[in-house]
């Protein structure tokens, strides 16, 4: 292994540099949009609420300004490729990529990243090197301590950066990125698996409303036929641990779009997770939850693959089936329109929205005959059990991604010694 070089952020191998930000990239602000400019549609104003903390956007909840101002606005234009961080707020110091070849304009509080030059700093290096915690604590230790949390391209432009060379730096990008396009090509067929389903699901079943006149053999019923919906345990404060293999399924890990995060589950001692009481909420690959209060209330999740126990809080229901495989028509029934707009029209009365389990299992619901229900069954269970499966390995390859990225960035681990990438 080669000597090493102490930096104020670091060990580094002594043939790398540390440099500073300004040295060798530029951060640039977007425009400063008014209320007044934005309007219903038209071209949409990334916002640093955009900027997910996985290295993603999401551009479902855009601002618009009018299309036909583009020109006015041309030098706020994101290009794909170009790498974004937001630069206030809760969201503050998160990184994403831009990957789309949508026209869309950027919002001042969002920062831009540019190489100055690329025989220099590889941009893909850079993006790499955004997302490690070596930068990230860096904009912890220099942001404003107002109560809008904000950073500023000075401060930026005085953080340290670590620079190997820039063959190494490109085949340190390589192998992250391999990590990134797998998983990318992955939440993409899940995606496109699902919408497979919801299409179905709503030719078939989704058209029909109270009153509707239903084929023959089916009628409306209740969902709590074919599952009933249970509240977590609740926890008390002293039963949360500062670490323990033992974990805690809260509302804030419910992320929506089915999604749930394993991430950073709260842990909870052994003692407690021993009762009868407490096991009934053991949680397993394929479970159904749902938020049942506060800004998320009627999101759904479904419980990827994970290698600790994990246990249900209180104010997060799990559905019990009366039949296994009902699981993927439940889910498809969830994540369809009709149910967003019955769960739309419950437990918003109060400043803290609640929903309660006899709510959810009194939905209308279409029941179909048999021969219906199984034809869907045998399309929909296969796409479910794909999604869990495809869930299983962007699992593992974010863990292995996340455990590399700072053994990379700080050379600990040089390209050289990796055997194994994402392709392996």
């Amino acid at each position: 292994m080669s000597p090493l070089k102490k930096t104020d952020i670091g060990l580094i191998p002594s043939d790398w540099d540390c440099v500073l930000f300004n040295e060798v990239a530029e951060l640039r602000h977007g425009h400063q949009f008014r209320n007044y400019d934005f309007t219903t549609g038209g071209l949409k104003v990334v916002k640093i609420t955009q900027i997910k903390g996985d290295g993603t956007m999401n551009l479902s909840s855009c601002s618009f300004i009018e299309s036909n101002r583009l020109e006015e606005f041309k030098e706020d234009i994101i290009n794909k490729g170009d790498i974004l961080i937001a630069l206030t707020g809760a969201t503050i110091g998160k990184i994403a990529r831009y990957n789309s070849d949508e026209v869309v304009l950027q919002n001042y509080r969002v920062g831009n990243f540019f190489s100055k030059d690329e025989n220099k700093l590889s941009r893909n290096y850079l993006f790499q090197f955004l997302r490690s915690n070596f930068f990230f604590h860096q904009i912890l230790a220099r942001q404003t301590q107002s109560a809008q949390q904000n950073i500023g391209k000075d401060e930026i432009n005085n953080m340290d950066l670590f620079l190997p060379p820039i063959s190494e730096q490109k085949a340190i990008a390589k192998v992250l990125t391999a990590f990134d396009d797998k998983i990318e090509l992955l939440q993409a067929q899940n995606k496109t698996l699902e919408t497979m389903a919801q299409t179905i699901f709503k030719e078939w079943f989704g058209k029909y409303q109270i009153g509707d006149e239903l084929p023959e053999g089916w009628r409306f019923g209740r969902l709590g036929e074919i599952a009933s919906l249970k509240s977590g345990f609740a926890f008390k404060s002293k039963d949360f641990v500062e670490d323990s293999n033992k974990k805690a399924l809260k509302i804030k890990d419910l992320k929506g779009d089915g999604k749930v995060s394993l991430q950073q589950l709260s842990s909870v001692s052994n003692d407690v997770t021993e009762s009868s009481r407490v096991q009934y909420f053991k949680l397993k690959e394929g479970d159904i939850v749902l938020a049942m209060s506060g800004n998320t209330t009627g999101k759904i999740g479904v419980i990827p693959p994970h290698s600790n126990e994990v246990y249900l809080n209180q104010r997060v229901g799990k559905f019990f089936m009366v039949k296994k495989d009902l699981n993927s028509y439940l889910y498809s029934f969830l994540m369809s329109g009709n149910y967003e707009e019955k769960i739309l029209s419950m437990g918003y009365g109060s400043a803290q929205p609640n929903i309660s389990p006899s709510q959810i299992e009194n939905i209308d619901i279409i029941c179909p005959n048999e021969a219906k229900l199984v034809s869907f069954l045998k399309i929909s269970n296969p796409i479910f059990m794909k999604v869990l499966d495809n869930n299983n390995q962007i699992q593992i390859l974010t863990k292995t991604r996340d455990t590399l990225l700072p053994k990379l960035m700080s050379g600990q681990v040089r390209v050289k010694n990796i055997k194994h990438t994402a392709d392996a």
